[in-house]
């Protein structure tokens, strides 16, 4: 999957980012963009939890998620997705994806920004049946990172 980028948009936990990063390597993640005041390498807290990891899947800063869209764009991605629960979004296990892909992952609490929003060319989620709306960013990219793999390697879709 060296055609599938991961950004991560105002992630607040260097834990979270860490654990991206093992995520992105276990999928062969081409790279990651992390933006705004998001963790990245090196630090720390990070690096405790990627394990290695980032410092085998490359990384780039930039200042938002709407310069990173603009900039993979620019660079010929073919499908760039927010990951967000909302109206119009799509189970990840539904989509038929596009490569170069990227993957637009928010805030915990703020969800990917508004700007950013306008800029994708959809959103893919995962369903919600409790009452709570979100779920643990780290496990949410797991989650649809192995969605993508699985749709695309093996042609599953639900």
């Amino acid at each position: 999957m060296k055609q599938l980028c991961i950004i991560l948009d105002r992630l607040r936990s260097a834990h979270n980012t860490g654990n991206i990063f093992r995520i992105a390597e276990a999928v062969g993640a081409a790279e990651i963009i992390a933006c705004g005041y998001t963790p990245a390498p090196p630090h720390p807290k990070l690096e405790k939890t990627a394990m290695g990891a980032d410092k085998m899947v490359p990384c780039r800063v930039m200042p938002d998620s709407a310069t990173a869209v603009r900039t993979l764009r620019a660079e010929g991605y073919r499908m760039i997705l927010a990951a967000e629960c909302m109206p119009g979004s799509r189970f990840a296990w539904e989509m038929k994806y596009e490569f170069p892909l990227a993957i637009v992952f928010g805030n915990e609490a703020l969800g990917v920004a508004p700007e950013t929003l306008e800029l994708v060319d959809g959103l893919v989620s995962l369903p919600m049946f409790g009452e709570k709306s979100s779920i643990n960013v780290g496990n949410s990219a797991a989650a649809i990172l192995y969605a993508v793999i699985a749709a695309t390697r093996y042609g599953v879709h639900v």
